[in-house]
């Protein structure tokens, strides 16, 4: 029998030292080892949060699905970064003596980790502003403002030159923004919601805005500042999206346990379901760009009608008296 089936020996980095260039200061085996451990963790997350979706009716299911969704996007990116993929090497700004980074002269950037945030981030707002039903422009505003903020990462981190600095201000500008939407505009309209959405939407967003505070910090003493060795890097990020990755969506999904959809404008109907009116009442309602319906259009529909039918039935009422006449 082929001694290397029993083999449990992690050689991702021997198999693929030929794929690109390589930095000089790169990942150990251990934080392979690392990276492939997160990648479980997302994995097995994933698949749970996709079983738990199962158990409740397809209404209910939308936060389960996105969340089920942004965790395996981590789970390809922490195989990719285990495996030593989806990295280029860039000059350090800052060429430390010390033997944390063994005087290198370029370092390892994980271009993949930034692609994974791309579509995770702005799926983990979606998350949370839609608990608090904020209106779907503050929503797309605060994305774009995310965007803004991980392509800023992204490009600073490459730059070789103190100009990756400039784009970590514009980073943090826009991260701002994220968090005064967070803060302000989706604490005031949860709180006016109040009851399980008030209490989930305070302890996800605290969580998560806390979490989110500490990636520049991360960002400014790895691919910024050079000062951490990769393998801290990893560790780093690593234990920052499990918290507000996996953590994150449990707690969130667990509160969404005791919240129906439709307190949150969210008027989601089952397979097969018939709308909650006649359809001609809907047609002509005349609000067709907010989720659970415009409540003036439905009173001015309502009186409308209303006024219609007294017109008609005083019409009627004035023909029966002139036929008895």
């Amino acid at each position: 029998m082929d001694a290397n089936l029993f083999d449990k020996r992690n050689d991702a980095l021997d198999v693929n030292s030929g794929v690109g260039q390589q930095a000089d200061l790169a990942i150990t085996t251990r934080g392979s080892d690392w990276y492939f451990t997160v990648c479980a963790i997302m994995t097995v997350s994933s698949l749970g949060v996709m079983g738990w979706a199962l158990t409740k009716p397809r209404r209910n299911r939308l936060f389960h699905y996105i969340s089920a969704g942004l965790l395996f996007v981590a789970a390809i990116s922490y195989f990719s970064m285990g495996a030593n993929l989806g990295q280029t090497p860039i000059q350090a700004e800052f060429v430390r003596g010390s033997s944390q980074v063994r005087g290198a002269g370029t370092r390892e950037i994980f271009y993949v980790r930034y692609i994974d945030w791309f579509v995770t981030t702005p799926l983990l707002l979606l998350d949370l502003l839609l608990t608090a039903g904020l209106p779907w422009p503050t929503i797309l505003i605060a994305i774009l403002a995310d965007w803004i903020m991980i392509v800023c990462g992204l490009v600073g981190a490459l730059v070789e030159t103190r100009y990756k600095w400039g784009y970590f201000v514009f980073g943090c500008v826009a991260f701002l923004y994220v968090a005064y939407a967070l803060v302000w505009d989706g604490r005031q309209h949860a709180n006016v919601l109040g009851g399980s959405i008030k209490r989930t939407y305070n302890m996800c967003g605290v969580l998560l805005i806390f979490i989110w505070f500490l990636y520049p910090i991360a960002w400014g003493v790895s691919e910024g500042g050079n000062v951490i060795h990769p393998d801290s890097e990893a560790i780093f990020y690593g234990i920052l999206d499990i918290i507000a990755k996996p953590v994150f969506t449990f707690l969130l999904l667990w509160g969404h346990g005791n919240i129906d959809p439709s307190a949150l404008g969210l008027n989601i109907r089952e397979p097969g379901a018939t709308p909650a009116g006649p359809v001609e009442k809907q047609h002509h309602s005349g609000d067709h760009g907010h989720l659970g319906g415009s409540t003036a259009a439905y009173a001015q529909n309502g009186h409308h009608n209303g006024a219609t039918n007294g017109h008609h039935a005083a019409h009627g009422a004035n023909g029966a008296t002139a036929a008895a006449v």
